[in-house]
């Protein structure tokens, strides 16, 4: 019997779904918000979360691996890191926003909390 294996493939190849959940993730520590569909908001949250968390602890290879962008590297160690040291989660809030008019696709923003 096939199981889900806990994550959306968003009919997507592992390398490409690697390569867009890390630029997404850059684009998200950068500006701190970004508007995508439903589904990939979820599963950035996952990725977002478990690089602040990595960087809380100081675990530098694991955050770079998804971060590849020096200056976002720095922020995320300088800026985020202590921001969310006495949270223990829930680092990122996702709003929907409606169906998108070309496709009537879910769109949400997943922003960063304060």
């Amino acid at each position: 019997m096939i199981k889900n294996l806990g994550h959306r493939k968003l009919s997507k190849t592992g390398s490409h779904r690697r390569a867009m959940f890390s630029n997404m993730a850059s684009s998200l520590l950068l500006h701190e918000k970004i508007k995508t569909t439903v589904p990939k908001a979820k599963e950035l949250r996952r990725v977002v979360e478990g690089v602040i968390n990595d960087a809380k602890k100081g675990r530098w290879l694991e955050v770079r691996k998804i971060i590849r962008i020096k200056a976002i590297y720095h922020k995320v160690f300088d800026v985020l890191a202590p921001r969310y040291k006495e949270r223990a989660g829930g680092c990122t809030r996702i709003l929907k926003l409606g169906a998108r008019k070309g496709d009537a696709t879910e769109v949400a923003m997943i922003k960063l909390v304060d």
